[in-house]
């Protein structure tokens, strides 16, 4: 009568585990043997490069892997420029906004400016008039962030594939306020006229909207010239 011997279970996946490696050791040992002897026949290729070339390299692979950077990142990676720094250095003071926060919405508001032929400091002062820089800020009409949009009537500026929460979004609240603002001041040919329009005041004869903007851009310009005096 024939005797059967039984492995444990623990052995049982110990002894699978060690026929699988040796099978991988195989194959490369064997790959390694077969391009070896390309190489020697060949004369072109070595050893090594002949396992380089069935192998992408780590500087091809991290070069693959890498993500261009947005304007808005290579500026918040950039210094401000000196307006800008020292307009940012105002607006931490006044505000009592920490200048961590304060950069990348500087940093939008510079990109998105000179992309758009706007002020940069224009932009800021709107969005302190706005918002105080409170990105979370919301009006009873609906408008958002910092800039106030109106979700409803600006979903079409919203990037690619961003929801509607996006206009909490600093920097993209910034970016699509900033083309808001714009649009305002072509459409009612003038600075004045359409900041009225984008403060919703288009009625108000004073003019009192477009005049407390303006008034906080002359002070971020005034904050401005005195740190180059100093």
């Amino acid at each position: 009568m024939s005797t059967t011997t039984f492995l444990p279970p623990a052995m049982l996946r110990v002894s699978t585990v060690a026929y699988a490696l040796l099978q991988k050791f195989l194959m490369v040992a064997g790959l390694i043997f077969v391009m070896g002897l390309i190489g020697l026949q060949t004369g072109s290729l070595s050893l090594p490069d002949g396992l380089k070339s069935l192998m992408p390299s780590a500087e091809a692979a991290s070069v693959e892997d890498e993500v261009p950077a947005s304007p808005v990142e290579e500026a918040v990676a950039a210094a401000l420029n000196p307006r800008m720094r020292g307009a940012l250095d105002y607006v931490s003071r006044r505000y009592r906004v920490s200048t961590d926060a304060l950069q990348p919405i500087f940093a939008t508001a510079e990109v998105v400016g000179r992309e758009l032929h706007l002020d940069p400091l224009l932009i800021i002062a709107v969005i302190g008039v706005e918002s105080g820089f409170n990105p979370f800020s919301q009006s009873v009409f609906g408008a958002q962030g910092l800039m106030q949009v109106v979700p409803r009537f600006h979903k079409d500026k919203l990037p690619e594939e961003a929801d509607q929460a996006a206009f909490l979004d600093p920097v993209t609240n910034v970016q699509i306020g900033a083309k808001v603002l714009k649009e305002s001041i072509r459409r009612f040919g003038g600075l004045e006229d359409g900041l009225q329009q984008f403060g919703g005041a288009m009625n108000d004869p004073d003019r009192r909207y477009s005049s407390k903007v303006l008034a906080e851009k002359q002070r971020l310009e005034t904050a401005v010239q005195r740190l180059r005096t100093t």
